[in-house]
């Protein structure tokens, strides 16, 4: 599965990913909304993760490379959920892109790919996205891409130990448009 846009290609992984990615999900202010920082290790297996995802239709979180110098610039897909959430959405769209290439509108146009083939090829019914309550950086892309925050929905991660500064999640939606 490809996706492109002006300026990306967001592509299926490949081993020589494998450094930058690493590199992206180790820097600890890329990962300042995360719980934590990943080794080289974890970050393969994210990746690797990620790859499996993607071969059993489970998940979709691609490789984002910019077209003029195929840099590496993070991830950007779908995946279905793992978790229970209180309004029960299924399908989660997400980012992590490194520090160097904020700024650019790079997550808003890949993401707003995503949500094409999402919605027209693949036919969901609707997106979500979260991110911790602190994320501002985030909240702005989801806006951009016309989500909409849906406080009823917002919740604490169970994946985040209860006291953490980033246990308090909000949950943005999309309803396909394409659906009647």
């Amino acid at each position: 599965m490809i996706i492109e846009t002006e300026r990306l290609i967001l592509r299926p992984w490949r081993h020589e990913d494998r450094d930058a990615f690493a590199a992206i999900v180790g820097d600890p202010h890329v990962m300042r909304f995360y719980p934590n920082t990943r080794t080289r290790a974890q970050a393969d297996a994210w990746m690797d993760k990620m790859i499996t995802s993607l071969a059993n239709k489970t998940g979709q979180f691609l490789a984002a490379e910019r077209k003029s110098d195929a840099a590496l610039l993070g991830l950007l897909g779908t995946a279905n959920i793992e978790f229970d959430l209180p309004t029960a959405p299924r399908v989660e769209i997400g980012w992590v892109l490194g520090k160097n290439y904020w700024g650019h509108g790079y997550a808003p146009e890949g993401a707003a790919a995503v949500l094409a083939d999402a919605f027209e090829r693949r036919r969901l019914p609707e997106i979500v996205a979260f991110t911790a309550r602190i994320n501002l950086p985030s909240q702005r892309v989801m806006s951009k891409i016309g989500m909409t925050q849906d406080p009823a929905a917002d919740f604490e991660h169970p994946r985040i130990p209860v006291g953490h500064r980033l246990r308090a999640h909000v949950l943005y939606r999309l309803a396909n448009p394409h659906r009647r």
